[in-house]
């Protein structure tokens, strides 16, 4: 859990205070600290959102789980308005050895591309499923293979990707798990068949 300084809310918290054992990054420059409750339009942030946030600029969302969420979003360099950032945290461990799937929650304000990567490789997540959390806080649960690295050292990377529309990206319980993740056609027919029970359920209450 991240340890706030008293006080600290609308301000700057250390990274190893809010995130610790992660580090965040604009564009490839490590940042020492990441905002409170605090995200600047159209510029690239790394924030530490919680308890009871809510958005200056008039927009609500919630925390995803527990009193804490990440959110990342790119955008201008803060320090060069000409030039633009992704936003990024990362850390650096040992995938546990029974590892089968990493899994994640977010969410998007400003829908963008976001990658995660370890030691490099994109792990390609693909949607497991949706779901709200205790705040109200909708998410998608997202699941990755990560078997080719149990057992390896390297660094695990989430990027939010910058384009013109100010994407960003809520993030929570990360974790890895020794389910792994069901193959793409799987999931299609796992999916399709959930439409088709919903249709033939709205039928059957309209007849």
């Amino acid at each position: 859990m991240p340890v706030i300084p008293a006080g600290q809310y609308g301000g700057e918290v250390a990274v190893s205070s809010a995130l610790p054992g992660w580090t965040a990054y604009l564009g490839n420059t490590e940042q020492s600290q990441v905002l409170h409750n605090y995200a600047y339009n159209s510029t690239a942030t790394v924030d530490i959102l919680g308890p009871n946030w809510q958005e200056t600029s008039g927009y609500t969302f919630g925390i995803i789980d527990g009193q804490y969420s990440v959110f990342i979003q790119s955008g201008n360099d803060p320090n060069n308005v000409t030039t633009f950032d992704n936003a990024s945290i990362a850390q650096t461990g040992t995938v546990p050895a029974n590892a089968e799937s990493l899994q994640f929650k977010a969410w998007q304000l400003y829908v963008g591309r976001f990658s995660v990567t370890f030691n490099g490789n994109s792990l390609s997540p693909v949607v497991l499923s949706t779901g709200q959390g205790p705040s109200g806080q909708p998410y998608t649960l997202y699941g990755a293979d990560i078997s080719p690295y149990a057992g390896q050292t390297g660094q695990l990377e989430f990027t939010q990707l910058y384009n013109t529309a100010d994407p960003s990206l809520l993030l929570d319980d990360i974790t890895f798990s020794p389910n792994a993740v069901p193959e793409p056609s799987t999931l299609a027919l796992i999916v399709t068949g959930g439409l088709a029970l919903a249709v033939r359920r709205w039928r059957a209450k309209g007849s």
